[in-house]
């Protein structure tokens, strides 16, 4: 039955469709609900997004901007100078919120104005005090987290003085050994999160980073280590140059600290997990790995990196170095896990490994510490207490020097001490001996103690790079 026909026999928007002839009521009902919802269409489509809400975070380095959405959105970003402005045009949206409680205190940013463009499009004007280099991203929804607009403002590169003697302190001509803590998460990614207390959620970002300038503050005290800081404040940081972080301080030791939820309120204890060169070795190691791996996502690391190019080859280089680290980092999470089961429940009495992106340094051993689960209540009020986490700090530390002591880096002030005021080994010839533990590999002793594996093997006249538990090795100068 022909339900209509429009001039001339051309049709067009559907819905506009004009009636011809006698029609029955079923048939203008069905009319009246075409045009019902073609309306309704028309209107979802017009209909702006809205700005819900804006927030600030400053970094060492730069300043990001976050505006939170209804929608994805278009948007432009260009330059203005004289007086220096960042211009932001954002298509068809709706500014629903206010700029004037953002904290631009010690920012490049000066002021935030907004106006409305074309009838429909949304500009944000920020005027700048300083020199930045501008980045923006669209992020999509992703679980709790609305789309996103992220604005990054870079600092201008200053000129920094870095001298040997900035760089590595010093005891008796002998270095320290350096220890990066990485607090998880920060900023735009809250991380787990845990019961009210005091009216207000505990919030993973903010325990860990309690921990970690405790921890900081308990190795810094000690002679012959010395603590830095990956994160020093809330903001966030991409998995992978907070590794590059860890190496530009010439770490011999990256410690992630968490306190992570799991889908079982009742799941409970601190673990120590190792990079799993395969797959994870539990369920729990599992479902963690997946949750902190996805940071990236809510932090926002957006567009194409040049670092990804050439991926099979830098991952052959990669696998390469990291064989040699892998074995260290079982080791020092071993003394660390058990350092922590003197007072605190374990999740697990060994350490797992599962495929943190956190932990992928080709070449400092790194280790990632759940001092807890912040989704079960009792242990949340630990982690909110201060002496709680001194304890932890205390453990941990603990079990960090009992690695070093056993396998004090060479050069350091630790072997000095360990052994007598001696070199680890010297351009005399002195040697030293390595007890085999489990996770050792003969390239990662090797590297422990800057001598080549062939070294080894003729220091202990062996045939092969066979090893096992127990066994005693001569090691020999470097």
């Amino acid at each position: 039955m022909a339900v209509g026909r429009v001039n001339k026999g051309v049709y067009k928007d559907s819905c506009a469709i004009r009636g011809a002839g006698q029609q029955t009521s079923s048939h203008r009902l069905l009319m009246l609900l075409v045009f019902l919802v073609c309306s309704s269409f028309g209107q979802v489509i017009s209909a702006a997004v809205q700005v819900e809400s804006v927030r600030l975070w400053r970094a060492p380095d730069s300043t990001r901007l976050v505006f939170d959405l209804s929608a994805t959105v278009q948007h432009k970003l260009f330059s203005l100078s004289n007086p220096s402005r960042l211009v932001i045009d954002i298509e068809n949206t709706r500014l629903g919120t206010s700029f004037a409680d953002l904290p631009l205190t010690d920012t490049p940013i000066r002021g935030i104005r907004s106006a409305e463009r074309n009838g429909k499009d949304l500009r944000v004007v920020l005027d700048l005090s300083a020199s930045i280099k501008p980045k923006s991203f669209v992020l999509p929804k992703h679980g709790d987290k609305n789309d996103r607009l992220v604005i990054d403002l870079f600092d201008r590169d200053k000129p920094v003085e870095k001298t040997v003697e900035k760089l590595v302190s010093t005891h008796k001509g002998k270095r320290d050994i350096i220890i990066a803590i990485d607090a998880g998460h920060g900023g735009e990614d809250p991380g787990a999160s845990g019961p009210k207390i005091k009216g207000r959620h505990l919030r993973e970002k903010d325990v860990v980073l309690a921990i970690s300038k405790q921890l900081a503050a308990m190795i810094n005290a000690e002679p012959g280590y010395r603590a830095e800081l990956v994160r020093t404040g809330d903001y966030y940081i991409p998995l992978r140059k907070r590794r590059d972080i860890a190496r530009e301080k010439r770490a011999d030791l990256f410690v992630s600290i968490h306190a992570d939820a799991f889908k079982n309120p009742r799941a409970s204890g601190a673990s120590v997990f190792a990079l799993s060169r395969s797959g994870a070795t539990s369920e729990t190691a599992r479902f963690l790995a997946q949750q902190e791996n996805e940071a990236d996502l809510i932090g926002g690391v957006g567009g194409v990196s040049l670092d990804d190019k050439d991926e099979v080859l830098r991952g052959v280089l990669v696998d390469l170095s990291m064989t040699a680290t892998l074995g260290s980092s079982l080791q020092v999470g071993d003394k660390v896990l058990k350092s922590m089961g003197t007072f605190a429940h374990l999740h697990k009495h060994q350490v797992e490994q599962a495929g943190f992106a956190v932990l992928k340094s080709p070449d400092v051993p790194s280790i990632l510490v759940e001092t807890g689960f912040i989704s079960n209540p009792g242990e949340a009020n630990k982690l909110n207490s201060y002496a709680y986490r001194q304890r932890l700090s205390t453990a941990i530390f603990k079990g960090i020097k009992q690695h070093f002591y056993a396998v004090p880096p060479a050069g350091s002030y630790v072997a000095y001490l360990k052994y007598g005021g001696k070199p680890v080994a010297s351009s005399k010839g002195m040697a030293t001996e390595h007890v085999i533990s489990r996770g050792d590999t003969l390239s990662g002793i090797a590297r422990q103690y800057d001598v080549t594996v062939g070294q080894i093997q003729k220091a202990n006249r062996m045939t092969n790079s066979t090893i096992r538990i127990g066994q005693k090795l001569k090691i020999p100068a470097s």
